[in-house]
């Protein structure tokens, strides 16, 4: 965090005249995600600022809305397209595997990153340790629950590698404390509705079973399921209340950070976006320049104790971020108000802190 908050500082204070010229796009990536959620738009927004970097870099983004086949249909588009590199979180290990190879046939650098494939095919790939995240989370619950107690569990995406690893180390942890009973391993799709739908189902059909603490694959299927369970606290006038925990810790408002500190949470894991370090991945592969194959992202637990810091830390990040990406709007319009009158061109001078060359953004569904 202090490593971006410094960067975005620093670009916000270089913001001044200076000398370039107008290039056209060196660099045409395109960006495939699997999906649509508060994770991911964190993520394009540092996409887009570490495109702020480089000379001549064109975005195309692509969302896929959890659909194998428009994902598959949109890695066809962006590589017909005429992209120079490819950037892909695919939506299940096995379905996305033969649009990546294709791609990958055609000369063109794939990374991907956050979930896997079962193919080899790939240039780099980037993500943080889903399997630890899942492992360091049950020793967690093991710990709070000082050793005894049911736990149920909200899985992710079926077929998809976050969610299989989340589970296996999460399970994995569990099995080391027998004390510790896993009531139900329900099926989710990392969203809130079919979280809360899956556990109201569950509930309804094992209403004489205690539930002391809910793990989600993620954030969201956490608070899923704790809507349920409160529901049927109320129904039942049971006065149990289950602990929750989550992964994602996104900062922000209604983020897995704030939900912790606010005690809707009781833990959550940080799942780390890292668009900028991504963008600065792919420029390396298209420069010639070395670059590791697996990079494994860093992270960290958030509890009661850590989250007023993180999240204070977050929010200046995001405030910083604002900022700039207002400071760079800003440079644009001015930059196309004086070519329309008649002022000197960009080709003349830039208001910017980076290169002069634009950056396009576009959305393909």
């Amino acid at each position: 965090m202090k490593r971006l908050l410094t960067i975005v500082i620093v670009l916000a204070l270089g913001l001044v005249f200076v000398g370039c010229s107008h290039k056209q796009a060196k660099y045409i990536i395109g960006v495939s995600q699997c999906s649509e959620d508060i994770w991911r738009d964190k993520q394009n927004a540092e996409l887009r600022m570490g495109a702020y970097f480089h000379d001549g870099v064109e975005l195309k983004f692509a969302a896929a809305y959890d659909s194998d086949e428009r994902q598959v249909q949109q890695i066809d588009s962006l590589v017909n397209s005429g992209i120079d590199l490819l950037i892909v979180a695919p939506n299940q290990v096995q379905t996305i595997s033969p649009a990546i190879d294709r791609a990958y046939d055609k000369g063109i650098p794939v990374i991907v990153f956050e979930r896997k494939t079962n193919s080899q095919k790939y240039t780099a790939f980037i993500s943080a340790d889903n399997y630890e995240m899942g492992r360091v989370m049950g020793e967690y619950i093991v710990a709070r629950l000082h050793g005894q107690g049911h736990v149920m569990e909200i899985k992710g995406l079926e077929g998809s590698s976050p969610s299989i690893e989340r589970h296996n180390g999460f399970m994995d942890a569990i099995k080391q404390s027998p004390g510790i009973q896993v009531v139900a391993s329900l099926q989710g799709d990392w969203t809130e509705p079919t979280a809360y739908e899956t556990t109201r189902q569950w509930l309804a059909n094992h209403q004489d079973v205690r539930v002391d603490l809910v793990f989600g694959a993620n954030d969201r299927t956490a608070m899923g399921a704790r809507k349920a369970m409160q529901e049927s606290q109320k129904l039942t006038a049971n006065s149990q209340k289950p602990l929750y925990c989550g992964i994602d810790g996104l900062p922000g408002e209604n983020g897995g950070i704030q939900l912790v500190r606010d005690s809707l949470l009781d833990a959550s894991y940080i799942y780390p976006t890292h668009g900028d370090q991504i963008i600065e991945l792919a420029v390396n592969i298209l420069e010639g320049k070395p670059y590791e194959k697996e990079t494994m992202l860093m992270s960290a637990l958030v509890t009661s104790d850590n989250a007023k810091v993180l999240l204070m830390e977050s929010e200046e990040i995001m405030r910083q971020a604002s900022q700039l990406d207002l400071l760079h709007s800003k440079a644009d319009s001015y930059l196309h108000s004086a070519s329309s009158v008649g002022w000197p061109s960009p080709s003349s001078f830039c208001l910017s802190a980076y290169s002069c060359s634009s950056i396009s953004i576009i959305s393909e569904r």
